[in-house]
């Protein structure tokens, strides 16, 4: 489903130029829950841009689904991640001036469903997260782990083929973090594709493979 070839990412410097990413090279299969691991600097969150197409400022290969993102110009790229990708960060990213409701339907409008259906969609996301009674709440009067929830349920609202998912439990306790991962293990049972980036060892383990970034480089598998 995804196939990386040689992607590189650098920034021009003083002294030359400084490399993020070396050589990346690997195929993710359709149904996989893959966990990108390293020390701060390797990388993990700059690929995970390239492969939401939030980035695309890099040389290489990378193809999604058969389509050659890196031949695209930034319109079809927009329109690709808005067809197959969701993605979770760490700090949530709702917008503050929408209620839950409302940072729900944004996708949904984004791919042109009509009101009707957004609607009934909505409905069901709620209820399946449990969050009926705060769908008329701001993300201010949300307490984290309420706001990550939201933020799963914006991600996989529209039934993205990949979720990508940055830190989705570096700002939440034990108990919240678990909740997340235990939601994300259930949606790639459901047959999602989840691509997370984890400091945290026990998280890692709810994928079935890890790919092990240092210096920009992946180092083991």
């Amino acid at each position: 489903m995804i196939k990386l070839r040689n992607i590189e990412k650098s920034f021009k410097t003083g002294a030359g130029e400084t490399f993020v990413l070396r050589r990346i090279s690997a195929d993710l299969d359709k149904g996989e829950f893959v966990t990108i691991m390293g020390p701060s600097g390797a990388g993990k969150s700059t690929l995970l841009s390239i492969l939401g197409m939030l980035d695309g400022d890099w040389r290489g290969e990378f193809y999604l689904m058969g389509e050659p993102v890196h031949a695209m110009k930034p319109r079809a790229r927009i329109d690709l991640n808005k067809r197959y990708i969701g993605f979770v960060f760490q700090q949530y990213h709702l917008l503050d001036d929408l209620t839950v409701y409302e940072n729900l339907e944004i996708p949904l409008s984004y791919r042109n469903v009509k009101r009707k259906d957004r609607q009934a969609i909505v409905a069901d996301a709620l209820d399946r997260f449990q969050i009926v009674g705060k769908k008329d709440l701001y993300p201010s009067q949300l307490s984290g782990g309420q706001q990550q929830l939201v933020a799963v349920a914006r991600a996989i609202i529209a039934e993205p083929t990949v979720i990508l998912a940055d830190e989705p439990t570096g700002s939440l306790h034990s108990s919240q973090g678990r909740m997340i991962m235990d939601l994300l293990a259930q949606l790639n049972r459901e047959g999602t594709t989840i691509i997370q980036v984890t400091h945290n060892e026990e998280y890692a383990k709810y994928g079935n493979r890890i790919i092990q970034l240092r210096d920009g480089w992946i180092v083991e598998e």
